[in-house]
């Protein structure tokens, strides 16, 4: 039997829902469900329903075409890996993000449906008492609701309702934007002349990062990757950063692992930033460059921020660098991205067709600071080109 609305905030998803991002709860924890019901209402939101296992969740879909489904891991009678592909058979443009606590075993598995097509994860607190008192939880739970939402309802042709204001009004107007649109033509910077072959390859990305950084560094090449150091900022919590460096590693069959402080840079080698702490680089007279880590407030509500590695980098490699801004909510890399430019690096942009988020990317781009804009399939061998200096 289908489970009972768990709040007023719960519609059938007929009527009025239609003007609105419409939201699935699948959750076992009746708390966890009835909290996550208010806020979305609260934000302006639909529920259209709320499920105790994936088996509901999956018999809920038909009827009632959600833009945005929140699925938790560990449910049971069918958990979330396995009542992914259902759902996304019922509906292969709902947007569904995986929700965990923050385990191990926990990333490796939402790091897995991504790949299977889940757009994004989120971490959730340990205990029912941490989902209550997280505000932090509250504001990246609504923020991806609002991204992933709207991208969903503008396919379908609808312009989704702006939502009300909720009750953490302060720290939700300090969070990042999220989907971008351009207002006409991108401007791009003019290439920078080829001094030197690249001696680092910089990438950046957030929302939807995880499967775009995969791609691109699978169609550079493990040859073209042996050539240059790899550091990737891409924004994520900790545990989660370590097991992402693994999948990269599987991937290209090439060492990959968190930047370690005062880490000494090496061609071939993935350096991922640790989840909770900046990653940049430090060299000094006759010294090779090393990694930096530290504690520091974010940057662009961001920790780790792109802009802390890609300013340092702009600082000491100059001219040889070669970056890309990835998939992601917010502007975090784009100040980076102007020092790179501005010390003749060069910079491409993710373009807002195969984005998650055409936010970071969206933010280069309308800068004028990118100088190119392109699909995510392309971006692989673009940066292969550079890298390997024009040969194939």
């Amino acid at each position: 039997m289908l489970a009972a609305a768990a709040s007023p905030t719960v519609a059938s998803g007929a009527a009025s829902a239609h003007a609105r991002i419409r939201v699935l709860i699948a959750d076992d924890s009746a708390v966890v469900r009835g909290l996550v019901s208010r806020w979305i209402g609260e934000a302006g939101f639909t529920v259209v329903g709320t499920a105790p296992n994936g088996k509901v969740a999956v018999e809920m879909m038909s009827r009632h075409d959600p833009d945005v489904v929140l699925l938790d891991i560990d449910m049971p009678e069918l958990d979330g890996t396995q009542a992914l592909p259902k759902i996304q058979a019922i509906s292969p443009t709902a947007q569904v993000v995986m929700m965990s606590t923050l385990t191990t075993r926990n990333a490796d598995i939402s790091l897995k449906c991504l790949a299977l097509g889940a757009v994004d994860y989120i971490a959730k607190p340990e205990s029912n008492r941490g989902v209550t008192t997280s505000d932090a939880f509250r504001n990246e739970l609504i923020e991806r609701i609002r991204a992933f939402g709207s991208a969903r309802a503008r396919r379908r042709g609808l312009t989704p309702a702006s939502p009300a204001a909720a009750p953490v009004a302060a720290a939700a107007s300090a969070a990042p934007a999220g989907a971008t649109r351009l207002s006409g033509p991108v401007a791009l910077r003019a290439k920078p002349r080829a001094v030197t072959l690249p001696k680092v390859l910089l990438i950046g990305s957030s929302t939807g990062g995880p499967r775009a950084v995969g791609e691109v560094l699978e169609k550079i090449g493990a040859a073209a990757l042996r050539r240059v150091p790899t550091l990737i900022v891409q924004h994520m919590p900790p545990v989660f950063t370590a097991v992402f460096a693994e999948h990269l590693g599987a991937r290209t069959g090439l060492p990959a692992a968190e930047g370690k402080a005062d880490e000494r840079l090496q061609p071939g080698r993935i350096y991922v930033a640790p989840g909770g702490r900046h990653m940049g680089l430090v060299a000094g007279p006759g010294r090779e460059p090393t990694l930096r880590l530290d504690d520091g407030p974010p940057v662009n509500f961001c920790r780790p921020a792109v802009d802390v590695l890609f300013h340092d980098a702009a600082a000491i490699f100059g001219a040889a660098t070669v970056s890309v801004i990835l998939t992601g909510m917010g502007s975090d890399g784009t100040n980076g991205v102007r020092s790179l430019g501005d010390a003749g690096g060069m910079v491409l942009a993710q373009d807002e067709a195969t984005s998650t988020v055409w936010g970071m990317p969206g933010s280069v781009a309308k800068a004028g600071l990118a100088h190119a804009v392109l699909p995510l399939g392309e971006i692989g061998a673009a940066l292969r080109t550079q890298i390997c200096g024009g040969a194939a």
